[in-house]
Formats: structure tokens, sequence, C-alpha cells
């Protein structure tokens, strides 16, 4: 039974003076075709929202960029929980613990930051055991600068987590062979 984990599906990554240039626009139709097959088909589903402690951020709890996206809207989650930390292992939730309570061996992956909140989740998911599939085009994030100067886009840090995770940590899909 592979459970689907949605990590930081949040509104306040939609702030773009705050995060700057973000890579594919398709994202969030793919969580919610993701969300809506895993729904239709009453298979587990995880929401994790990220509650920063920073001061300036709008994901901060009690914020409005703390709440899900219109996506999840109608989402009938088997778990919802918070963390402070990129790994969802790390939550305010033993997930380990849960998913191995609920004899689940493998997750399929998605959300927001790709570099950062979904690597690091599923890096600790395969190093955990678990067969984790990694929803690439059902994930996005934003350019960074590098430190020479220069930017890294969005597009590139998505190419190097797809080759980071693949065949390693993960199986790196589309949400079409996913769900089809």
């Amino acid at each position: 039974m592979a459970a689907l984990i949605l990590i930081d599906v949040q509104r306040g990554f939609s702030d773009a003076e705050y995060w700057g240039p973000r890579n594919n626009p398709g994202a969030e139709a793919n969580i919610k075709a993701l969300l809506d097959a895993w729904q239709q088909r009453r298979l587990p589903v995880v929401l994790v929202h990220h509650d920063s402690v920073h001061a300036d951020s709008p994901l901060r709890p009690g914020q409005p960029g703390n709440d899900f996206l219109a996506e999840l809207d109608g989402a009938r989650p088997d778990l919802v929980f918070g963390k402070k930390v990129n790994s969802a292992f790390l939550g305010d939730v033993d997930l380990d613990a849960w998913l191995k309570t609920h004899g689940i061996t493998d997750f399929v992956l998605a959300g927001i930051q790709t570099n950062f909140c979904c690597e690091t989740t599923a890096r600790m998911g395969g190093n955990l055991g678990y067969d984790v599939t990694f929803a690439l085009d059902a994930t996005f994030t934003f350019d960074l600068p590098a430190l020479d100067g220069t930017t890294v886009t969005a597009e590139e840090l998505s190419r190097v987590t797809a080759a980071n995770l693949h065949n390693r940590f993960a199986t790196v899909r589309s949400t079409k062979e996913i769900l089809g």
C-alpha cells in the first residue's frame, strides 16, 4: 500500500516577492491530480505543513501563508502535522512510526520545495528503507543565489534534485507515469 505524502503545499509559497522566481507552473495541478487519485482509491494521504520559526516568513503559524493551498481543499487526509525543519520525518509526529504502524512501506512524495523539504524527506525515507517515488513535476522551487554571486535557477535546482535522488534514495517519476 503506497501512501501519498504532500509536503508544505502552503499559500505562503505564492508570495513571489518573498521567494523570487520559481519553476514548474504546473506543479499545483499535478499535486491535485495525485491527491484526487489517492482519495478516489482510498489510499493513505499525509499532509505536512512547514511552521516557520522566522519572524518574516509567510509560513509562520497563525499567518494566512501557513494555510494549505486551495488545491488541497476537500482533502480527507489520514494524517496532518507540522514541522519546523526540512524533513517530514523530524516533525511534530513520528512519521516513521506512523507509516510502520499502518503497514506502509512505500510512498509517493510531492510538494514544495523540490530541493529542500521534498528532497530531504525523500532522502530520509530512502535511508529508512522506504520505497520512495518522487513526483518531480508535482514539486517546485525557487532560484537561489550561488556563492560566487550568480543565480542557480529553480529549473537547475530541480534537475539536480532529480539526479541526486534517482536510483539512490528514490525513483523519480512524472505524475502521468505514477497515475498510469
